[in-house]
């Protein structure tokens, strides 16, 4: 009898011991923190990490602040995720240096960092998912060139210096026109926060400035679909290259204000990060960088279905 109770004893906690397991495997708690929540490209991102989560079966919260200007709201997110001691979290940082003290908290707490979309100046992160932003900035840049005929003046309208995506799509296609386009002329480059009103004004500005411009490139989705509002308002016509999608980019691109956009995958984008984090939670090695690459379209491939595919609204 005692042998028998001594099995159901036994038999009793090993279940109870399955159970644990499962239930901390269904713990796994991983934090995203966005540059901001006010483009649909964080909403297609959030879209991704949520597939993700329901996939691998861990637990994501996704938040940023309200605009792409609000560093120190950023860094208080941050500071209040690594608070809740995570087994991993996806940081899309806002400015590249500043929240390197954090990091270094997390990396001595031993929490992986993910970086996604806009990379971090530290070898705390562990990877980062992300576009070539530099490639994809290139591409640009030979889509104007082709628009403008190889000659002629052009601006850009950046979303921020700050971020390592803001620097990389800049200097991709500034590099891009200098090593390739002799008579083609980066009159101006502009910072409009990736807000729409201002991106517009900074727009009306370059053509009051510079009366012969020919193209203008938006580095994210506010600076492209602002570009586009302030040429409407000055009544004037001019090719603007744009990046990501949305559907008033979409919008504008389909009426001829914008000529084409690269796309990125945000929701692939969103899908990585939770993907690399489960799997730097278990040990795995992962690459420094995951490409999650891009396209460029225009109305002519827009419902191409491996474009389509990567577009969001």
């Amino acid at each position: 009898m005692n042998a028998k109770r001594q099995l159901l004893a036994l038999t009793a906690g090993l279940a109870l011991a399955g159970f644990t397991s499962m239930a901390g495997a269904q713990e796994i708690y991983i934090p995203l923190i966005s540059k901001g929540f006010q483009h649909q490209f964080w909403q297609a991102v959030k879209q991704g990490a949520d597939q993700a989560a329901k996939d691998l079966k861990v637990k994501v919260t996704f938040e940023g602040p309200e605009t792409e200007q609000q560093v120190d709201k950023q860094i208080d997110m941050l500071s209040a995720a690594l608070a809740k001691k995570p087994q991993a979290i996806g940081f899309a940082a806002l400015d590249s240096k500043a929240a390197i003290p954090l990091l270094k908290k997390a990396q001595a707490a031993k929490i992986p960092v993910i970086g996604f979309d806009s990379g971090v100046d530290s070898d705390i992160i562990v990877t980062t998912a992300q576009t070539d932003s530099k490639a994809a900035a290139a591409l640009a840049a030979d889509k104007m060139a082709e628009k403008i005929g190889g000659e002629g003046e052009v601006a850009v309208i950046g979303h921020d210096q700050t971020s390592r995506t803001g620097v990389d799509r800049r200097d991709g296609f500034v590099n891009q026109i200098k090593a390739k386009y002799p008579k083609i002329q980066v009159v101006d480059i502009q910072y409009g926060n990736g807000d729409h009103l201002k991106s517009a004004e900074i727009a009306k500005t370059l053509l009051q400035a510079h009366p012969k411009l020919k193209g203008i490139f938006g580095t994210n989705e506010g600076s492209a679909i602002g570009a586009g509002k302030g040429i409407k308002e000055a009544k004037k016509s001019i090719v603007i290259i744009g990046f990501d999608s949305g559907k008033a980019q979409k919008d504008m691109i389909m009426d001829g204000t914008i000529a084409g956009a690269i796309t990125q995958n945000p929701v692939g984008i969103g899908y990585k990060t939770v993907e690399a984090a489960v799997k730097a939670i278990k040990g795995e090695k992962l690459p420094k960088i995951i490409d999650t690459g891009f396209y460029y379209y225009d109305k002519t491939n827009i419902k191409d279905p491996k474009v389509a595919a990567v577009l969001y609204d």
